[in-house]
Formats: C-alpha cells, sequence, structure tokens
C-alpha cells in the first residue's frame, strides 16, 4: 500500500514553476534535498522505501554537525589500525570481506594516504562549514534543539592526546576555532560531567542537535510546500528514453511495478543506492557501514558540549534530558542485526572515559542499528550520474558526516537541479570518479 500526501497551499506554484524532481530516498539527504529543490521552485515527490513513521540510519545516529571532520575515512594509518581492531570483537570496527567488497576495499586502500588527506581536507571543511551555516538558518525555520556549544575530543591517554593536539594545530590552519584542553580545563568547559581523561580538544564550531526532530520538521516544511511523499515504494528500475530517464519503476507488490514520471531524478538511497545506479550502468563502490546507538533517558550525568571518546570512537549526544551514545563501524552486508559484542566495547569506553556510569546503565536500553553508505575513498557522492542518464543526479556515500553534510548536499543539488554550478567546487565529488 503506498501513503501519499500532497499539500494544496502551494502545489499549483510549484506545478507551474517547472520541472517535476524525483527523489529516491527519504533519510536526511534525499530530505534536504527535497526541501532545497522546492525552495527552488521544483515540484517534488519523495519515494521512500520505509512505511510512514519507518526507521532510517538518520533517525537515532548521533545528531553532530562535524566542520572538526574534515579528515576522510581513508586516511594514513586505517588500515593497520583496522587491522589490529579486527582481532577484539568489541572494537569499534570490522570488516567482513565479501566478493561485492574486494574492489571497494583495493580503492581504500589505494586512497589511504597522506596525499588524498592533504587533497581533501579544504573541500571538506568547506562543506562542513557551509552546512553548518545552513543549519543555523533552518533553526530559525523550526526548533530541533540546536546546540552550537562545539564538540569534546576526549582523549583517555596522553599520546592520543597529542595526536589530538597535531590535528587541532591542522584545524586551526583552516582557520577553525580549536582549544587544547587539560583535565583541568575540561572542567571548567563543561562541568556537569565528570571525566577520566588525559584531556581534550574543543572544536567550538561543532554543533549537536535532536536528529529525529531535524527530520520531522524537514518533512512538515516539505509538505508545506506542496511536496509529495510516497512511502514503501522501493524503486527498483527506470524507464528510460533518448538517454535520459522519464519514469522511476516502482515495486507494487509480488511481480507488479508503477512507474512515477519524472523529469529529473535524484538518486538519494544511502547504502541502497548502487543498486539503482547500477540500473544506469554506472558503478558506484559503496559499503554498508553499520552502527549502533544506545539512548538513555534518564542519565545519571548530562553534558552540555557532545563529545567522541577518540580511542573507542564512540560520540556522546546530550539530546534534551537525554544522552545518546553511538559508535561502530562494521563494513559488510545491508544488515541490521546487533552484535552485543560490539555493544559492550562501546558500553565499557563509556565507563572508562565518565566513571559514574557503568555497563548496568545500558541494561534492557534498546540497541538501534543504522547502515551508513561509504565511498571507498571517504568523500561523498554528489552530481551528476553520467552519459545515459543525463537527467540523474546522484547525493550519497557521506558515511560518518551524512546529517553533517545533508544541508550543503540539498542545497547544491538545488543548484545543479536549476542548471547553476555549484559556487562550491565539487568536482571532486563526482559519481563517476572510480
Amino acid at each position: 500500500m503506498y501513503v501519499y500526501y500532497v499539500m494544496g497551499r502551494n502545489a499549483m506554484d510549484n506545478n507551474a514553476a517547472g520541472h517535476h524532481v524525483v527523489v529516491v530516498g527519504g533519510g536526511v539527504i534525499g530530505l534536504c534535498v527535497a526541501y532545497y529543490a522546492l525552495r527552488s521552485g521544483k515540484q517534488v515527490t519523495v519515494l521512500e522505501r520505509e512505511p510512514e513513521g519507518g526507521d532510517n540510519c538518520s533517525a537515532k545516529n548521533a545528531g553532530m554537525v562535524v566542520p572538526s571532520h574534515f579528515v576522510p575515512l581513508a586516511a594514513p594509518g586505517m588500515i593497520a589500525l583496522g587491522l589490529r581492531w579486527m582481532l577484539n570483537p568489541e572494537s569499534p570496527f570490522s570488516f567482513s570481506l565479501r566478493p561485492a567488497l574486494i574492489r571497494w576495499a583495493y580503492l581504500f586502500w589505494r586512497h589511504a594516504n597522506r596525499a588524498h588527506v592533504d587533497a581533501c581536507r579544504a573541500l571538506l571543511c568547506e562543506l562542513n562549514l557551509r552546512s553548518r551555516e545552513l543549519f543555523v538558518e533552518l533553526s530559525s525555520e523550526f526548533d530541533y534543539g540546536l546546540a552550537k556549544r562545539g564538540l569534546l575530543m576526549l582523549c583517555e591517554k596522553q599520546q592520543t592526546l597529542e595526536s589530538e593536539a597535531s590535528l587541532a594545530e591542522t584545524a586551526a590552519g583552516l582557520g577553525m576555532d580549536v582549544e587544547v584542553c587539560s583535565a583541568r580545563r575540561l572542567t571548567e568547559v563543561d562541568p556537569g560531567i565528570e571525566m577520566a581523561v588525559a584531556g581534550g580538544v574543543w572544536f567550538k564550531e561543532d554543533c549537536h542537535l535532536d536528529p529525529d526532530a531535524f527530520l520531522s520538521g524537514l518533512r512538515a516544511s516539505i509538505m508545506n510546500m506542496g511536496g509529495e511523499f510516497i512511502y514503501e515504494a522501493e524503486a527498483e528500475g527506470f524507464v528510460r528514453e533518448a538517454g535520459r530517464v522519464k519514469a522511476v519503476r516502482v515495486s507494487a507488490g509480488i511481480g507488479r511495478s508503477v512507474e512515477i514520471e519524472a523529469e529529473q531524478v535524484v538518486i538519494a538511497g544511502g547504502a541502497w543506492s548502487p543498486l539503482l545506479a547500477s540500473e544506469l550502468g554506472l558503478s558506484l563502490p559503496m559499503a554498508a557501514g553499520k552502527g549502533y546507538s544506545m539512548t538513555l533517558s534518564e542519565p545519571v550525568q548530562l553534558p552540555r558540549i557532545c563529545s567522541i571518546l577518540a580511542e573507542a570512537r564512540v560520540a556522546v549526544t546530550p539530546i534534551g534530558g537525554a544522552l545518546r551514545f553511538a559508535g561502530t563501524m562494521e563494513i559488510g552486508d545491508r544488515d541490521f542485526a546487533v552484535n552485543e559484542r560490539r555493544i559492550q566495547g562501546i558500553c565499557k569506553s563509556v565507563s572508562r572515559c565518565f566513571p559514574k556510569f557503568n555497563e548496568r546503565h545500558f541494561d534492557g536500553v534498546e540497541r538501534w542499528a543504522g547502515l551508513r553508505p561509504c565511498a571507498p575513498d571517504g568523500l561523498p557522492y554528489i552530481g551528476p550520474a553520467g552519459p545515459g542518464a543525463g537527467n540523474v543526479l546522484i547525493a550519497t556515500g557521506h558515511a560518518m558526516m551524512g546529517l553533517s553534510l545533508a544541508p550543503v548536499t540539498g542545497y547544491l543539488m538545488a543548484r545543479i537541479l536549476g542548471g547553476d554550478l555549484p559556487d562550491i567546487d565539487i568536482a571532486k565529488l563526482t559519481p563517476a570518479r572510480f
């Protein structure tokens, strides 16, 4: 069954304004694309494979806006670190080598070097800072708990702190406001939580928010502007004519499909995007990186500032009066099975860094899993699909920065859909780069 929402207030204006855009994917990237496309005068239909109110990778993530994350996933030392972590079932990383991931792994190896990081960091910083500006603008339209207090990178060991301090120096060189903090200084920065750490780095331009409230606000805004949602709609292919897509084929039950006509299409289906891109003859190397989160509704202590536990790669985010812990990167299949050993790794790291917490606090707490779409070079795919599909754009592969980069991705997509050049050089993000 399909659930349609059509808001009539602006629908006639949108119909008269120009092209009909079909956005495949109702996660945070797809919603931001739809939002900014509608603002530019497009008529928009969003296809979402989940039912109305269903879950997706955006709903219960860490909720962080991170200009501090200017180093791509493919970076020096990541392969050696990943191999060490794979020996520990409670570590924040695992890799299930499948035939379909061999090419992805090779491309990751090719890009895990200093030259790649140096070539990408200015772009990632610019994208995240622009996205932060857009988050601030959006917070004036609807409330989603945006807190502009920065992010603390907390380090248990002095060696880790020295490494993070070096990264902070690079961040300062990129124009970011950053402070290296002793353990004593951290108690002044955020006195609301006891920390057992050597020190940390305070990235003052980072933010945090309630991702579920952000998604709800986007959906409401899209409908108020005349956008249409079709739920339980899994895109399975295209109808093409003269090198362009004229309709998206959507599954409508066993052996049946319907066609949703489109003048322009944006594939923003997260980890499922490569399946659809292959229908256009486009190879889109992608791995599903599974992450977990748990939310304590009544934590024993509540920090004011979000943080990342550097050694364990665990994100900690205050959301209202609750406290969310998120982490792990399990590269493998598109499944949502929860590995309790990885969960225990998260719990143990929390109790080490925050002594007032212990593993029992997580007993009975829901374990949530989401799949991050990870490109092998650590950069998102943003731009035209390429020859043979002149009216199709790709917006996916954001890995851990999906929420953080969502507004700027939507903004850039709207410019391209409208025939304008992006005002940020995104040549490195072309979906045809592999």
